[in-house]
């Protein structure tokens, strides 16, 4: 099985990856072998998802083979489609990170082997997702009922895309807050109202009553064409502990991170702050991931 789209899931897959991602984060630890090798294309800079998935794979007895895009021989003119023909005869599963939107779908269309979107362009980042609703459910017990607020540049964040399907998917109440001109895909809000019946509202001033989950997401300069737009935004949306006044004791702040300049470093200090928590919950989400590609092969 391909994980290209979180459209791709059902609620019951959903559960079973999460169910399985605890099993994994008990297990880590343990000496696994596995004869599998997954590949790691990523033609984007990453640090969390190419590391984790990298872990994840070492987590489960298999080994992973690295790519990069500027040593590789696309610099000699190779086309994209040679490049996963070549790599696909190599490995068990592929990893891939690209710039362009609907690059992992096309990758997936010429390899054999289950390919699995580390994020193509501002279309989808399913696992950040996985690993997202998995800790959620870690800190809250549950998903259905929980009010979000998320908040930030929702037009280019893959991330945020991602996330408010699932939430949709599994009955949360989301608040959209996002600059003008930088709102959430009104496609995508349609769509998972009509899909989901799910409660979602829209707004561009930051509001934490009553919020359980603020999701903060970073300003992609690299995305926008003008970037003193970008600094703009980035300090009119940037998180504060003024910005904390009459919010709930348990409440709790996500980011998919790397985070620069939205979220104060003093809330890196408080009880708030579960990103880095966040990040950690990755390693047995993709583990899982990893497990059910292969599983459902």
């Amino acid at each position: 099985m391909d994980i290209i789209s979180v459209r791709d899931f059902s609620k019951e897959q959903v559960e079973e990856i999460l169910s399985s991602a605890e099993k994994m984060e008990k297990k880590i630890g343990e000496t696994q072998s596995s004869g599998k090798v997954v590949a790691t294309l990523f033609f984007e800079p990453s640090t969390r998802t190419k590391l984790s998935f990298q872990t994840a794979a070492s987590r489960l007895g298999m080994r992973y083979i690295d790519f990069f895009g500027e040593w590789s021989s696309l610099k000699k003119g190779e086309s994209f489609t040679d490049t996963i023909k070549n790599i696909d005869g190599y490995v068990d599963i592929i990893v891939m990170r690209h710039p362009k939107e609907g690059s992992a779908k096309l990758a997936s269309m010429i390899a054999e082997a289950p390919v699995v979107n580390g994020g193509d362009g501002g279309n989808q980042h399913p696992t950040q997702a996985l690993l997202d609703l998995y800790t959620i459910k870690k800190l809250k017990g549950k998903i259905k009922g929980l009010n979000f607020n998320l908040v930030g540049d929702l037009k280019h964040a893959r991330t945020m895309q991602s996330l408010m399907y699932m939430l949709a998917m599994f009955g949360a109440k989301v608040k959209l807050t996002s600059p003008r001109g930088l709102e959430m895909d009104p496609e995508l809000v349609r769509e998972v109202k009509e899909k989901f019946n799910a409660e979602i509202e829209e707004n561009d001033k930051m509001d934490v009553e009553g919020v359980d989950i603020l999701y903060a997401c970073r300003i992609q300069k690299e995305r926008f064409a003008d970037p003193y737009e970008a600094m703009s935004v980035q300090k009119k949306f940037a998180i504060g502990m003024e910005n904390l006044k009459g919010a709930k004791d348990d409440l709790a702040i996500m980011h998919p991170l790397p985070k620069v300049g939205e979220v104060d470093l003093e809330i890196d200090h408080t009880p708030y702050a579960k990103y880095f928590e966040q990040s950690k919950n990755g390693v047995p989400t993709r583990m899982a991931v990893l497990d059910y590609v292969l599983k459902h092969r």
